[in-house]
């Protein structure tokens, strides 16, 4: 049973243009790490077989370094390498795949359609197509069988289980049943998928290496594990130098200070960390640039937003007789008849933003 590793969705030279400048050019340059630290993973694993399923790189425009780095690496692996190129990536004559002279173990796939690479020494096959254009939407795997011949035949392909009219290489998981391989390396999909199974055939998505953004959250990485007739078993190795982070703080019976104090990582300094305020408090709200500039030097990055809800108290002034009690009045009403909790957020901004020009306050 050969052992593999199983990667896709680098998207290497991406702008992680959610960072400050200067951090987002950190981020480009640390996200070329990658190819290292994969390299290093496939030989404490013992690695001798490599599926990168597409998307590679985030677009047609790649650094000379960033090339470079990935030529490099893959040729350290020393073990049959397969790329897939996908929708960010694909073959084209003008593409980096095209350009660049790749090392003796590197095999990418340059045609549309199916083609199979036997790997003797394995006893396995290696079958994959590549997108050649920014879209495909023919069904790739259609009819598709490989053969039984005693051989184990695993399959690398950038393509989409989740959408029959996809425009990124749908899939079917009928026709993941009906291919007959032993293993499916899929990309496209940025969250893990761990290992699935269709009839037979087991398939997986390893997810992206590396978060970008807060829709591709904590630990990012690649599969490592074995194929063969015996079967299929794949585990999840994070890879990724950073985490992006979505935390809770329930600022509710304490003040908003205390509560991001209570759920900051002890990685904060290494990770891109958004905190939700919640719960209830009184007066405007909290004062995020305040708790900001506090904080901002104890994450690498750090993204703050109010979600809380007045306190109770707050309401109770709405019986003053004052323009301040009018004001609450009316918004408590509204607050209390919102059909949705859009609506309420909506008005508790009103309330905010009415409360601090009554008390000549600037919320920003």
């Amino acid at each position: 049973m050969p052992k593999i590793i199983h990667a896709a969705d680098f998207h290497l030279d991406s702008a992680f243009g959610g960072l400050p400048p200067e951090k987002s050019r950190e981020r480009r340059r640390e996200s070329r790490e990658l190819t290292d630290r994969l390299a290093a993973l496939a030989e404490a694993e013992g690695v001798e077989l490599a599926l990168l399923s597409g998307d590679l790189f985030d677009g047609k425009r790649v650094y000379p370094e960033t090339l470079e780095r990935l030529r490099t690496a893959l040729g350290r692996m020393k073990c049959p390498v397969f790329i897939a190129p996908g929708n960010h990536d694909p073959f084209t004559p003008d593409s980096p795949y095209a350009r660049m002279v790749w090392p003796e173990n590197v095999h990418i796939f340059s045609q549309g359609r199916m083609e199979a690479v036997v790997l003797p020494d394995l006893g396995c096959v290696v079958h994959g197509a590549a997108f050649v254009g920014p879209e495909r939407t023919d069904q790739i795997l259609e009819g598709y069988t490989v053969p039984q011949d005693g051989l184990t035949h695993l399959v690398c392909l950038h393509a989409d289980v989740f959408g029959k009219d996809s425009r990124y290489g749908p899939v079917t998981r009928e026709q993941i049943a009906h291919s007959g391989a032993a293993y499916l390396a899929l990309g496209h999909v940025h969250q893990c998928s761990g290992l699935q199974h269709q009839g037979e055939v087991r398939w997986a998505y390893p997810g992206c290496p590396e978060g970008r953004g807060f829709d591709e959250l904590e630990d990012k990485g690649v599969l490592v594990g074995e194929v063969g007739p015996e079967g299929v078993s794949v585990r999840f190795t994070p890879l990724c130098k950073r985490r992006y982070r979505v935390l809770t703080a329930d600022v509710t019976g304490t003040d908003p200070r205390s509560a991001l104090e209570a759920v900051m990582p002890e990685t904060a300094a290494q990770d891109i960390c958004r905190v939700v305020f919640t719960g209830e408090i009184d007066g405007p709200g909290v004062d995020l640039a305040a708790l900001e500039g506090m904080f901002r030097e104890r994450f690498y990055d750090l993204e703050l937003r109010d979600h809380t809800r007045p306190a109770q108290s707050l309401w109770e002034r709405a019986g003053e007789d004052s323009l301040r009690g009018l004001f609450l009045h009316e918004l408590r009403e509204r607050y209390e008849a919102a059909g949705t909790e859009q609506e309420r957020e909506q008005i508790v901004r009103a309330v905010r933003f009415g409360l601090a020009a009554l008390d000549g306050r600037d919320l920003g």
